[in-house]
């Protein structure tokens, strides 16, 4: 009897209302915004994680996504771990 293989879910990317989103699964990696239609001042804005930019094109925002996202970048906060009380 032949074993299933799971496959590994590659991110995609989906096209929202002003902004483009990178997902994998059900987990949102990252985003590149638009700013309101009568008001866009022709930037994409960019967030993956802890990481954002500007960019001039939605190719250039879409890759700085799938570069942080690659190389798994992520910031451990300042105080994270340290006691409230301390």
């Amino acid at each position: 009897m032949a074993t299933k293989t799971r496959k590994r879910s590659k991110p995609v990317w989906e096209r929202g209302y002003f902004s483009h989103s990178y997902w994998k699964g059900s987990a949102r990696l990252g985003t590149v915004k638009l700013g309101p239609k009568d008001e866009w001042d022709g930037i994409y804005r960019w967030e993956a994680g802890t990481h954002f930019g500007e960019a001039a094109t939605l190719a250039k925002a879409k890759q700085s996504v799938e570069q942080v996202v690659a190389f798994g970048a992520s910031q451990i906060g300042l105080f994270d771990g340290l006691d409230e009380a301390g």
